[in-house]
C-alpha cells in the first residue's frame, strides 16, 4: 500500500493535470492551446511585463518551447515583444488589446470551471487546502 506521501504526490500531480485539462476542454472553442492560454493568463496577471525567460519559468517549460508559443501568440496578434530598456537581449512581453480581450474570455470560462468544480466544497476546507498548497509552493520555490 502506498504511503500517504506517495498518495499525496499522485493526487497533487493528477489533480493539477485534470484541472488544466478541464479548463482546456472549456476553452477549446477559442482555438488556443493550453500553453497559449496559460501564457496569456500569466502575462495578464503580471504587474510589469515579464521576460520570455520569466514566463517560461512560470509556465514550467524550457525557453525554446516558450519562444515557439510566444511566436504563435505574436503572429495571432495577442502579444507583443519589446526590448528591455536595461538589456537589449531581453524581450519583455505584453498583451495587445486583442490579447486582453481573449484573456477576459479565458478568465470567464475558467471561472465557470472553478465554480463547477469547487461549488460544493466546504469553504473552510477550501481555505485550509489552499493555504497548505500556497505554503508548499513557497517552500518548494525557496529551495536552492
Amino acid at each position: 500500500m502506498p504511503s500517504i506521501e506517495e498518495r499525496f504526490s499522485a493526487a497533487l500531480h493528477g489533480s493539477a493535470r485534470a484541472w488544466r485539462q478541464a479548463i482546456d476542454r472549456r476553452l477549446k472553442h477559442l482555438g488556443i492551446s493550453q500553453a497559449s492560454w496559460m501564457a496569456i493568463a500569466l502575462t495578464a496577471k503580471e504587474t510589469s511585463p515579464p521576460s520570455q525567460t520569466q514566463l517560461a519559468a512560470r509556465v514550467g517549460v524550457e525557453d525554446p518551447t516558450m519562444v515557439a508559443t510566444i511566436d504563435r501568440l505574436v503572429k495571432a496578434g495577442y502579444m507583443v515583444r519589446t526590448p528591455s530598456d536595461t538589456d537589449r537581449r531581453v524581450k519583455l512581453l505584453s498583451l495587445t488589446e486583442d490579447g486582453r480581450r481573449i484573456y477576459q474570455s479565458v478568465w470567464q470560462e475558467a471561472d465557470i470551471v472553478r465554480r463547477e468544480l469547487l461549488g460544493n466544497v466546504d469553504p473552510d476546507t477550501l481555505r485550509v487546502v489552499t493555504e497548505f498548497l500556497e505554503a508548499l509552493h513557497a517552500q518548494i520555490e525557496s529551495r536552492p
